[in-house]
């Protein structure tokens, strides 16, 4: 099937951080450090392994350190790591691979309180094309397929809305992510035919709950307007109502499992450290002290 290739990707990122407060008084969610490197840059990695070029990220006011961390590194910093030689080359390069990383467009968030909001933000600028909408603050790690490659090639077979999912493990999942409902095209893709937001176990339609990260086609945008029009004035806005309405009107919309990977939802705190000693467990440069370290704690207090 003839697509359009996809090379744009959305980022929420405006909002407050509240579970983490008082850490995200001044600095965004976003930013809460993985061992050294923020969580929204794994994210921003994933897309631009996967072809992605430009990026738009919906900011708040408070947000101004996502800008600097993907804008060009100051002058005294790069100085600073020039004057520490061979031992900090590799610091230097590094960041200043970050701001080539993509395109990086700004945009500040406004209107009415919900997830479909920041798509209508950056709608002007997405235009006629098909686009990856991720969240800041989880994403799935795959492998040997990246999550965002996966979505790229479900689309690319089927040329429709394809929304990022794994099973369920745990009851509370069916309590917190919305669930899909329909029949397997093949192993691990699903045609839709429902969307029901956080079901609980009992009335979810299927072990396919959706997380972390959708491809959407750009009729997406009429949809969202139609929701728009009709939202009254102390409603949420919800991109789910659009993609129901989607539904509703015979567009296809796929469920695609990620295959190979795990979740990591930063969100929260408990999840948040778990992934924090995960990731550092994984690196052969700091993994030998920091296993004897955790092996020496009393657990049993």
């Amino acid at each position: 099937m003839k697509t359009k290739k996809v090379t744009k990707a959305v980022i929420p990122a405006a909002g407050f951080g509240t579970r983490f407060l008082p850490q995200t008084k001044a600095m965004p969610k976003e930013m809460l450090p993985i061992v050294d490197k923020p969580v929204i840059q794994y994210v921003v990695e994933e897309l631009v392994e996967a072809g992605i070029k430009d990026i738009f990220i919906v900011t708040g006011y408070h947000k101004r350190g996502i800008e600097d961390h993907f804008d060009a590194p100051n002058l005294d910093l790069i100085e600073n790591l020039r004057m520490g030689g061979e031992k900090k080359k590799h610091l230097l390069e590094e960041v200043e691979k970050i701001s080539n990383m993509a395109n990086f467009v700004y945009v500040r968030q406004k209107g009415p309180y919900g997830n479909g909001t920041p798509l209508i933000n950056v709608k002007h600028l997405i235009g006629d094309e098909p686009f990856i909408y991720t969240w800041s603050d989880d994403f799935i790690l795959a492998e040997p397929k990246s999550r965002v490659k996966q979505l790229i090639e479900a689309y690319e077979k089927y040329g429709s809305t394809c929304l990022g999912s794994v099973k369920a493990t745990k009851d509370e999942d069916y309590d917190k992510y919305g669930c899909s409902g329909g029949t397997m095209l093949e192993d691990g893709i699903m045609d839709v035919s429902e969307i029901i937001e956080k079901p609980g176990k009992d009335k979810a339609p299927s072990d396919l709950v959706n997380v972390s990260g959708f491809l959407l086609t750009p009729d997406i945008f009429d949809y969202l307007d139609m929701v728009l029009e009709e939202l009254g004035e102390d409603e949420e806005f919800y991109y789910n109502d659009a993609l129901n309405q989607m539904l509703k009107d015979g567009k296809r919309i796929l469920a695609v499992e990620i295959k190979g990977g795990k979740f990591y939802d930063t969100g929260n705190k408990i999840e948040y450290l778990k992934t924090v000693v995960e990731f550092a467990l994984r690196r052969k440069d700091i993994n030998g002290e920091f296993k004897d370290y955790l092996a020496s704690l009393d657990l049993k207090k």
